[in-house]
C-alpha cells in the first residue's frame, strides 16, 4: 500500500511541476524582455508535448504561451509552423474544451497575423475548417478568437481570403454581427472587413450572405451602435464593399437610408470613427456624378469640409479625396464645394502637412476644384491656391508624385483663370509651368482687348519678354502671338536691351553733335 502511495505521489510532483511549469512560463511570455530568455532555452519545444498533456489546465496553459510567445514576432511564430505544432492545435480546437479551444486560436491568430507565408501555413495545416467550426460554438469567448484569426488569415491576401470564404466563414460571420456580445460584433465586422476589401468578387460574396441590412442597422438609425470600437469596424466594413463598383456602392447607400444620417457620425469622438466615415463617403462619391450628387444634396459637402478642417494629420487624406472625386464630376458640384468653402481647408492642408501623400492629394482636389471655369479657377486664385502649388512644387523635399500632381493642377486651373494678377506670378515657376501660364496669357490677351493695359501696368509684359524661349517651340510661339497684339514700338521699349540700344542712340546722337 506504501509502495502504490509513493508512486501515486511521484506522479502527483510531477504533475504540479507541469502545472507550475506551463504557468510560468505564460507569465513570463506576457513580458516582452522575457522573450529573448524564454527563447534561448528552447521553450517552444517544451511547450509542444504538453499540447497533449493529460490534465486540461496544462494543455490550455501551454497554448497560452505558444500565443503569447507567437505574438511577439515572425521569427517565434515560425518556430510555432517548423515545430510542427501547427496539426496538433488543430486536431484539438474539435476535441477540447472551450479554454483550450480559445487559447488554440489566439495560437493560430498570432501566427498567421504576420505575413502572408505564415498565414499559407495556418491554411495548409487546415485551420480554417476547425475555426469556422469554432463560429458555431455557444461560448463568446471562443467565437471572438476564431473570428479574430479568420480575420488575420484573410487580411494579406486574396487567395487567403478566398480560403476563408470556401471553408464557409460569411455566413458564420454574418451571424456573429447579430450577436448580442459587443466583442464578437466587432471582430466578426472586422473579419468581414478584412475579406472584402480584397475584390468585387469576395464584397459580393458577403452582400450574397445578407450582410449589409446588418451593417447598415449598427451604423445609422434607432438600432445605430454607440460603441466607438464597434462602430469603427462597421464603417470599415461599408467602406470595403463601396469601393468595388457602382452597383455595390449603390447597395450600401441604400437608397436614402444611409444619408444624411452616416453624416452626423463625422462629429463623433471618436478620431477612427470619424476616418472611417469620411473614407467610406470617399468610396461611394468616386464611383458616378450621382452618388456624389446624392451625398452634396444631404449636406455632405459642408460636413466633409468641417472634417477636413479639424481632422489632425493624415487623418485629412479621405475628406480630401473625397471633395476632389466630388468636384471632378461636373461644375454644379465643383461649385458646391466652393461654397461650402472647402477651397481654404485643402490649400491649408496642401500648405501645412508634413506627409507627402496627404499634400499630393490635397494639390490634385484643388485642380480638380478649379479646372472646370473661370469663376471656379478664381476661387483656388483668391486663396493664393498658385502660389502654394508653386511652393509645393519646388519643395526640395517634395515626391515625383507631389511635384506631378501639383504641376497639372497648376496646368488645370491657369487654364481657365483670366485674373491677370493671379497668374503673374507663375512666371517665376519652371519653364513648363512658364509655359502655361504664357499660353493663357495669350488666349486672354487675344479675346480681350481691356486686359492689355493692365497687362502692360503691372509689368507683366516685360516680364514675359525677358522670358528664354527656343524658336520653335510652344512658348515661342506663345510669345510671338502676346506680342501680335501690341504695337511693335510697346514690344521694343519692353524688350530686354532696349535700354541700351536707346542708350546708344544717345551717345551717337551726342558723338554727332559734338562733330559739328
Amino acid at each position: 500500500m506504501a509502495t502504490v502511495k509513493s508512486v501515486a505521489s511521484v506522479f502527483e510532483s510531477y504533475q504540479k511541476a507541469r502545472v507550475a511549469f506551463v504557468q510560468n512560463v505564460a507569465e513570463l511570455a506576457a513580458n516582452p524582455k522575457n522573450i529573448a530568455g524564454l527563447e534561448q532555452c528552447s521553450v517552444m519545444s517544451l511547450l509542444r508535448p504538453l499540447l497533449l498533456d493529460t490534465v486540461p489546465s496544462i494543455q490550455h496553459n501551454a497554448a497560452q504561451a505558444l500565443a503569447r510567445l507567437a505574438n511577439y514576432n515572425a521569427e517565434l511564430a515560425s518556430a510555432v509552423v517548423s515545430g510542427d505544432i501547427l496539426p496538433q492545435l488543430v486536431y484539438s480546437l474539435s476535441e477540447q474544451n472551450k479554454f483550450y479551444k480559445k487559447a488554440a486560436a489566439s495560437v493560430l491568430r498570432s501566427v498567421a497575423k504576420h505575413s502572408p507565408e505564415l498565414a499559407k501555413a495556418v491554411v495548409d495545416s487546415s485551420a480554417v475548417d476547425a475555426l469556422v467550426s469554432c463560429l458555431e460554438e455557444f461560448d463568446p469567448s471562443v467565437k471572438e478568437n476564431a473570428a479574430w484569426a479568420i480575420s488575420c488569415i484573410a487580411k494579406h491576401n486574396p487567395e487567403l481570403a478566398q480560403a476563408c470564404v470556401d471553408a464557409g466563414a460569411v455566413p458564420l460571420l454574418v451571424l456573429c454581427v447579430q450577436e448580442p456580445e459587443l466583442s464578437v460584433k466587432r471582430i466578426a465586422a472586422s473579419a468581414l472587413s478584412d475579406i472584402a476589401k480584397h475584390t468585387p468578387e469576395l464584397a459580393q460574396a458577403l452582400v450574397d450572405a445578407g450582410v449589409l441590412p446588418h451593417l447598415q442597422a449598427l451604423a445609422v438609425g434607432a438600432g445605430a451602435s454607440k460603441e466607438p470600437k464597434l462602430k469603427r469596424q462597421v464603417f470599415s466594413c461599408l467602406g470595403q464593399l463601396a469601393k468595388h463598383s457602382v452597383r455595390l456602392a449603390e447597395l450600401v447607400v441604400d437608397g436614402d437610408g444611409l444619408f444624411p444620417g452616416v453624416l452626423a457620425q463625422l462629429k463623433d469622438a471618436d478620431p477612427n470613427v470619424k476616418k472611417n466615415v469620411a473614407t467610406l463617403i470617399r468610396e461611394i462619391v468616386k464611383h458616378t456624378p450621382e452618388l456624389a450628387a446624392l451625398v452634396v444634396n444631404h449636406g455632405g459637402a459642408a460636413a466633409l469640409v468641417d472634417y477636413v478642417s479639424d481632422a489632425p494629420g493624415a487623418a485629412k487624406l479621405p475628406g480630401v479625396m473625397a471633395l476632389g472625386y466630388i468636384a471632378a464630376f461636373s461644375e454644379l458640384l465643383a461649385r458646391a464645394v466652393i461654397d461650402a468653402r472647402g477651397v481654404l481647408p485643402v490649400l491649408e492642408t496642401l500648405r501645412s502637412e508634413h506627409e507627402d501623400h496627404v499634400r499630393s492629394a490635397a494639390a490634385w482636389a484643388l485642380g480638380q476644384i478649379g479646372r472646370h471655369s473661370s469663376d471656379h479657377a478664381k476661387a483656388v486664385a483668391e486663396v493664393n491656391g498658385f502660389g502654394k502649388l508653386l511652393e509645393a512644387l519646388r519643395a526640395p523635399d517634395a515626391s515625383d508624385d507631389l511635384k506631378t500632381k501639383a504641376r497639372r493642377a497648376l496646368k488645370a486651373v491657369s487654364e481657365k483663370c483670366i485674373q491677370l494678377d493671379a497668374l503673374e506670378p507663375l512666371l517665376d515657376g519652371p519653364p513648363k509651368v512658364q509655359q502655361y501660364v504664357v499660353h493663357q496669357f495669350a488666349k486672354i490677351l487675344q479675346s480681350d482687348p481691356t486686359t492689355r493695359k493692365e497687362f502692360v501696368a503691372n509689368g507683366s509684359l516685360q516680364k514675359v519678354l525677358q522670358l528664354h524661349a527656343e524658336p520653335g517651340s510652344k512658348l515661342k510661339d506663345f510669345l510671338l502671338t502676346i506680342n501680335s497684339v501690341y504695337p511693335e514700338q510697346v514690344i521694343q521699349y519692353y524688350s530686354p536691351g532696349f535700354k541700351n540700344v536707346l542708350l546708344a542712340q544717345v551717345e551717337d546722337h551726342a558723338s554727332s553733335q559734338g562733330g559739328l
